[in-house]
């Protein structure tokens, strides 16, 4: 973990901000637009670009992809910018969790991967591109997302630690354990061999 330098009422400021922004469910406001009805009533019910692919959208899906992605990787840039690493952390970390559990959605949000993947890049590209990787590499392999997920998530420590960013492992792994929780009925899906392939329609 990075040395805390930054005073606690900015961190927790910071903290705040970032929640906000990850909170902002961007799959649903991609729905909305592109005129695809309630996302939670479409495939699993998540509101991440995997589900938006479920529509049928692809333009959608990617720009509800490369949303999720942004406001991790935004995060962490302007706290980085503003205030130093300890921050820059702590504002991922918290945009990850607006996914996850927003604010504006009762706190049932999405499952983070692509919040996660965001963030990663922006905190340490190197790993973040290394996640990229084994997600894009898994998915290929079996068309899933949901493993890919879990597999780059619980792969980012170990590739923090090979690429020389020892100050990240905590961090990837916090991120790793909360997408294990938040995939937990996709994991029962996977061991039982039903659960949907990448690109399948409702």
């Amino acid at each position: 973990m990075p040395v805390i330098e930054t005073a606690a009422p900015l961190l927790g400021l910071t903290a705040l901000l970032a929640y906000g922004l990850g909170s902002v469910p961007f799959g649903i406001v991609m729905a909305r637009l592109f005129g695809l009805g309630d996302l939670r009533a479409v495939g699993s019910g998540n509101i991440g670009a995997t589900n938006v692919l479920r529509t049928g959208n692809k333009v959608a899906a990617f720009l509800t992809l490369v949303l999720d992605a942004g406001k991790g990787a935004a995060a962490v840039l302007v706290a980085r910018a503003l205030l130093g690493e300890d921050a820059a952390q702590l504002a991922g970390f918290a945009a990850f969790l607006g996914h996850c559990f927003p604010v504006f959605l009762g706190f049932n949000g999405g499952k983070g991967v692509a919040t996660f993947l965001g963030t990663l890049i922006a905190l340490a590209w190197p790993i973040g591109l290394a996640a990229c990787a084994c997600w894009a590499v898994t998915a290929a392999l079996f068309r899933m997302s949901s493993l890919a997920a879990l597999v780059a998530a619980a792969l980012s420590p170990l590739a923090a630690w090979l690429l020389g960013q020892p100050n990240t492992m905590v961090f990837c792994a916090a991120l790793a354990a909360l997408i294990f929780i938040r995939h937990h009925a996709n994991i029962g899906r996977i061991a039982r061999g039903t659960e949907p392939r990448i690109g399948k329609k409702t």
